[in-house]
């Protein structure tokens, strides 16, 4: 009975110092989404980050390979709309245009039954998280983005673009920290998926592919590194 008193004191403690540690965090890093302008002024900015990252380059990349943290391995087929997702012991030939038209393997080995279903959706939900911590800044005029200009408190521009629709969490907002010549070095997040808003991600370890694009092959984003593997982009 004393033993199982002592652990029910160690939970309760365990759980009133991450409830401590939890606030702490919040009041420290936690922003309100900041207020932009639409318009000419804000466009201007976009087609500037664009043109600094080699956009035209990008939609002229065919395939791009990556992984997410070691885990998540990618081969994305851009003009077909297909993606190979691997992960543990399955693949997912992923359609991209119409996703039950996608194929499930398990140990090499075909699935026409569950759980196929669950794993097509598991796939979309990597692809659509692993490929935005590689492409984001490509997908700024991504249909149902809204473009805003923002002043920072050092006077320079900032890009905040909130998506209104797609993904796997539509109204999503990024605020794009960019270099004088419009490269990105870094984004806050306002994501449903965080508690927290205005958590920022470096966007300052670049690879340059075959195809001459720019692509990220980490993040720094508070105590973590987001690996993204051997970024591959060729034809």
């Amino acid at each position: 009975m004393r033993i199982l008193k002592n652990i029910l004191k160690f939970i309760l403690l365990l759980v009133v110092v991450l409830a401590t540690i939890a606030t702490v965090v919040y009041f420290v890093y936690n922003e309100p989404l900041p207020t932009g302008k639409e318009g000419p002024q804000a466009e201007a900015l976009a087609q500037k980050m664009l043109k600094a990252i080699n956009y035209t380059n990008y939609t002229k990349t065919r395939f791009i390979e990556w992984s997410f943290n070691n885990s998540h391995f990618y081969k994305w087929d851009k003009e077909k709309k297909l993606a190979d997702v691997k992960w543990d012991n399955k693949l997912v030939k992923l359609n991209l245009n119409n996703y039950s038209l996608s194929e499930v393997f398990i140990d090499g080995v075909k699935m026409h039954t569950e759980p196929r279903q669950e794993l097509i959706d598991t796939a979309v939900e990597y692809f659509n998280n692993d490929s935005f911590w590689l492409v984001a800044p490509f997908k700024i005029m991504d249909k149902g983005t809204v473009r805003k200009v923002v002043t920072l408190e050092n006077g320079n521009e900032a890009l905040l673009v909130t998506y209104t629709q797609g993904g796997t969490t539509p109204g999503d907002s990024y605020l794009w920290k960019l270099k004088d010549n419009g490269f990105p070095e870094s984004f806050k997040m306002w994501v449903n998926i965080l508690p927290i808003g205005g958590l920022e991600a470096t966007w300052d370890d670049w690879k340059v592919t075959e195809t001459t694009t720019y692509l990220p092959s980490e993040h720094k984003f508070l105590f973590l590194t987001l690996d993204m593997g051997e970024v591959k982009g060729y034809n």
